[in-house]
């Protein structure tokens, strides 16, 4: 049970973090210098949150590999992509074709099996 609720964790604050740095990315645009990224990075909150969702992700997930076993975990949390497509196109507006929504398909069916 203490994996299941650990591995919740990892993709929600995976799926957050990621959702985050994409909108807060297409919305800044295109980075030309290293030292304008790293000027605006701090100036940008949700990519702060971001990286706090990832480092919670990252914490998380070495916590579940204490519990549960890296063949499981790690396959497990590819819960995430499914999550993330999904998003992608729901929040963020953007085209998923046929073969990447085929992709999802078999990543949570491999999920599901996992789960049995």
């Amino acid at each position: 049970m203490k994996a299941w609720l650990l591995l919740s964790v990892v993709v929600g604050a995976t799926v957050v973090s990621d959702l985050l740095q994409a909108f807060e990315m297409k919305r800044q645009g295109e980075v030309h210098t290293a030292g304008s990224f790293l000027a605006t990075v701090f100036q940008k909150k949700l990519l702060i949150l971001s990286i706090l969702c990832m480092a919670c992700s990252f914490f998380a997930f070495m916590a579940l590999v204490q519990v549960a076993d890296l063949s499981f975990a790690v396959p497990a949390s590819a819960a995430s992509v499914v999550l993330e497509t999904i998003l992608a196109s729901i929040i963020l507006k953007e085209r998923v074709d046929r073969r990447r929504w085929m992709g999802v398909a078999c990543v949570a069916l491999g999920v599901y099996l996992l789960a049995l």
